[in-house]
């Protein structure tokens, strides 16, 4: 099930923020060995603090094992201030209608493989399909989002291929990063339905919680 949490109803999910910083630390400094701030086990940043809306994913006894950060292009983003060089010298994208979609990660050690709801392409594909309704709900048109060529191409074989790239290619750390850009459309949803299986709504625990 897909819980969307914003600065309206941040203050009601204080307990499942905490648990998604702690999985975004799990993820991203011990998997990943990224160079991310981590504090009292939870990864946290400063675009945490400008009222993005997080899109969780719950397991059928309520853990987080999935997520993603939307934040609109108006302001401050990781592309524009601190991913800059991919965009060879243009200015950053800046609308209302853009998000910038950031920190996705899956919970690997909850999740396993294959076609079932407890697996990391499902999971995925349920984090995808309930950020790209909720954007569709408030007006987005396209989402920006650093990839590496590996989500590149998990992307492109589940049904969400970027329609197009910002800037080029650039080596970051030890991975080659790249800002995709995908459409907010009810084809991308379908795509994403129709590879994942999932046909219920996304953000209703009753239809979650016939799939088991």
């Amino acid at each position: 099930m897909i819980i969307i949490v914003d600065s309206l109803n941040s203050h009601e999910h204080s307990d499942l923020l905490a648990e998604m910083h702690r999985l975004r630390a799990r993820v991203f400094e011990g998997r990943l060995g990224w160079d991310v701030n981590v504090s009292d086990g939870m990864e946290r940043d400063a675009f945490d603090d400008l009222d993005p809306a997080h899109v969780i994913s719950l397991d059928d006894q309520g853990r987080v094992v999935g997520c993603m950060r939307l934040l609109q292009t108006t302001g401050p983003h990781m592309l524009s201030d601190v991913f800059s060089c991919l965009l060879d010298g243009e200015p950053p994208i800046r609308s209302p209608h853009v998000w910038e979609a950031t920190r996705f990660c899956v919970d690997t050690s909850l999740l396993g493989r294959g076609p079932t709801r407890n697996s990391i392409s499902y999971v995925t594909s349920e984090v995808m399909i309930g950020a790209f309704e909720y954007g569709m709900g408030a007006g987005i048109t396209d989402a920006v989002a650093v990839i590496d060529p590996v989500m590149n191409r998990v992307m492109q074989r589940s049904g969400n291929a970027p329609y197009g790239y910002l800037g080029s290619p650039h080596p970051m750390g030890k991975v080659t990063a790249l800002a995709a850009l995908m459409d907010c459309s009810e084809k991308r949803i379908e795509s994403l339905r129709a590879f994942s299986g999932i046909r219920h709504d996304v953000f209703e625990l009753q239809a979650y919680e016939e799939t088991s």
